[in-house]
C-alpha cells in the first residue's frame, strides 16, 4: 500500500469502528438505521478494494476515479458516482477542494 492508501485504511477502520458501535447502541431499527448500515457496508468494500489493489478503479469500466475525489469520498465506486458529485455540486470539485 502507498502511504496515503494506508492513511485512508486507517480512517477508513476508524469510520467502521464507528459505525459498528452506533449501530450496536440502536435498540430499534429505524430509517436511520439502513442508512448506517449501508454506509457500514460502503465502508467495508472500500477496505476490501484497498486490500485487493483495486481502490480507485471503476467497478464497471476499470478506468481510474480521480484521486483527489477518492481522499474526499473513498467509498466512491463508479465513473457515474464522480458524475453525480459533479452534478449536484454545480461545479466541478477541484475547485471547491482544492486551489489549484
Amino acid at each position: 500500500m502507498i502511504a496515503s492508501t494506508e492513511k485512508l485504511y486507517v480512517e477508513l477502520r476508524n469510520t467502521e469502528k464507528e459505525l459498528i458501535n452506533r449501530l450496536s447502541k440502536m435498540k430499534d431499527k429505524t430509517w436511520f438505521t439502513s442508512i448506517l448500515e449501508d454506509e457500514l457496508l460502503d465502508v467495508q468494500n472500500a477496505m476490501g478494494k484497498i486490500k485487493k489493489g483495486t481502490f480507485g478503479e471503476c467497478e464497471f469500466s476499470g478506468e481510474l476515479l480521480p484521486e483527489d475525489l477518492l481522499s474526499i469520498v473513498p467509498i466512491l465506486r463508479t465513473e457515474k458516482d464522480c458524475a453525480v458529485i459533479n452534478f449536484f455540486y454545480k461545479k466541478p470539485y477541484e475547485e471547491l477542494f482544492f486551489d489549484r
